[in-house]
């Protein structure tokens, strides 16, 4: 018989916040894997105080507090290596620090665990509120702990996402933009700066949230505004040929010959077909330019999906009179590639590789109706995210409640999209949260998603769970996986058309 195992973290998580004692995670290096252990353990403690909607916007200021932390124990044994003092030394020694640190970050961290430097984080309920306390036993200096007070004032004055971004990233390349969102967050859920805290306690700084569950306004981050909703509902439906191209592959008398007719007769649709039937989805052993053979190996599932992203893209605009749309469906065409290829390669599903591909092509189609709306808002937000490799569902989420995830799926269930593609569009950044018999497309379009965004080796943000779901055995697989698909990808679409 085997050695019987004690519970797991989340398990130990669990208990604790059922019994409302302290639960405490700590580590020397805060490596991913530890990051979404303590994401983790967050969710678990707001699904015990029926919260767990508020899980992106407090994962992400504690993420910005752990990172904070583990970022002040690397200055320290770098300014003692460098024979300088952080209090006197301080600007010289930031100087090179960033660089330094990035080109080595192994030798810096190794060096933290021999000095025994860590990060310790603490949950704890009491009664409905959760406590948080982020620790690192580093002393803050006093011109740091300045430094963060100024930010928090300044963050007072800004109203909306936008002002903050414009105003602090004009400032020294965004440096303390961190502290500001946290506290814009706080104030997103209806609280305020008083709900955070940094300060010198013995030899740790400790930063404190403090999260009254019933004073949160969690409702408002699933609100759509009404101009949006308005908006939506006065898009028109899909043009009639489109319309009635649907209506004959639903219909069983349908011949694959009149359908190809029908289709022939729009240049733009022929375009599209001719170019999908001969990309590398199909493998094809020479160009093919006949519309009716085209029709029969694309497969009425197949031309049913290439429809439904025609007749959208027909409606929301190519993007061809705006920048950030055009960026919007580039990136969904690459992630649509990558679901494919995860679906075929790794999954080996072939049972669902319209889906994801169609799932990949529409997943963004909320946030290209709200780039139509608030162009300067998105693209700014996009840029930002992208060099911070920050989620820009956070910052959604503090833009008027507006998320683009529901508002893609409100627009594709008004145009009678198939079930599976409104619950891979709704949550395309919540796998786990869609119905079981449609929950691994989703997951294939969101693991896509994130690794069409990626441009470095960091998978850290993905989810282990969504991972075990597509059959990656490790992050050495991810890897693997997003660098071929990068460059079946790059090969695809940088030729010239044939």
């Amino acid at each position: 018989m085997g050695e019987e195992q004690g519970p797991t973290v989340i398990e130990r998580a669990r208990e604790a916040a059922r019994a409302q004692t302290p639960f405490i995670i700590k580590s020397h290096t805060l490596p991913p894997e530890t990051e979404g252990q303590i994401e983790e353990v967050l969710g678990v403690f707001l699904d015990e105080l029926e919260r767990s909607v508020l899980k992106d916007s407090i994962a992400y200021c504690l993420r910005e507090l752990t990172v904070n932390g583990k970022k002040a124990n690397t200055k320290r044994v770098y300014f003692e290596e460098k024979g300088l003092q952080l209090e006197n030394n301080y600007k010289v020694g930031m100087e090179n620090f960033k660089q330094e640190t990035l080109d080595n970050i192994a030798y810096w961290l190794e060096k933290q665990e021999a000095a025994d430097l860590y990060v310790r984080v603490v949950f704890h309920i009491q009664g409905r509120d959760l406590l948080i306390k982020v620790a690192n036993n580093t002393v803050i200096t006093r011109k740091e702990q300045i430094r963060i007070y100024d930010r928090i004032a300044r963050s007072r004055a800004f109203r909306t996402m936008e002002e903050a971004m414009t105003t602090v990233l004009d400032d020294s390349e965004g440096a303390g933009l961190g502290i500001v969102i946290l506290v814009l967050m706080l104030k997103k859920l209806g609280l305020d700066e008083e709900s955070f805290d940094i300060d010198v306690e013995g030899n740790e700084t400790v930063a404190r949230l403090s999260i009254p569950m019933d004073k949160t306004k969690g409702e408002n981050l699933t609100r759509i505004s009404d101009e949006l909703a308005n908006h939506i509902n006065s898009l028109p439906q899909f043009p009639e040929n489109i319309l009635t191209l649907r209506k004959m592959l639903e219909d069983p008398d349908s011949e694959m010959t009149t359908i190809a007719r029908t289709l022939g007769q729009d240049p733009s649709l022929t375009a599209d077909l001719l170019r999908t039937v001969n990309s590398a989805r199909y493998m094809l052993p020479r160009r093919m330019d006949n519309v009716v053979e085209a029709v029969k190996v694309v497969g009425l599932r197949g031309l049913r999906q290439m429809l439904l992203s025609y007749g959208t893209q027909r409606v929301l605009g190519d993007g061809e009179d705006n920048a950030t749309t055009r960026q919007l469906w580039d990136h969904s065409q690459r992630t649509a590639f990558f679901a494919y290829g995860i679906a075929r390669h790794v999954f080996k599903r072939k049972d669902i590789l319209d889906d994801v591909y169609v799932g990949g092509i529409l997943h963004d189609m909320g946030k290209i109706v709200f780039s139509s709306l608030h162009p300067d808002t998105v693209a700014r937000i996009q840029t930002f995210s992208r060099e911070k490799g920050i989620p820009s569902s956070v910052f959604e989420e503090m833009s008027d409640g507006i998320d683009h995830a529901e508002v893609g799926a409100r627009l594709a269930t008004q145009w009678n999209f198939p079930d599976v593609l409104v619950e891979t569009i709704r949550h395309h950044h919540t796998p786990l949260k869609a119905d079981g018999h449609v929950r691994d497309v989703v997951a294939v379009v969101y693991l896509a998603n994130e690794l069409a965004k990626i441009t470095t080796n960091d998978f850290s943000h993905i989810d282990a769970r969504v991972l075990r779901i597509v059959r990656v055995k490790d992050l050495d697989q991810l890897g693997q996986v997003h660098r071929k698909l990068g460059e079946q990808y790059d090969r695809e679409y940088a030729r010239p058309e044939r």
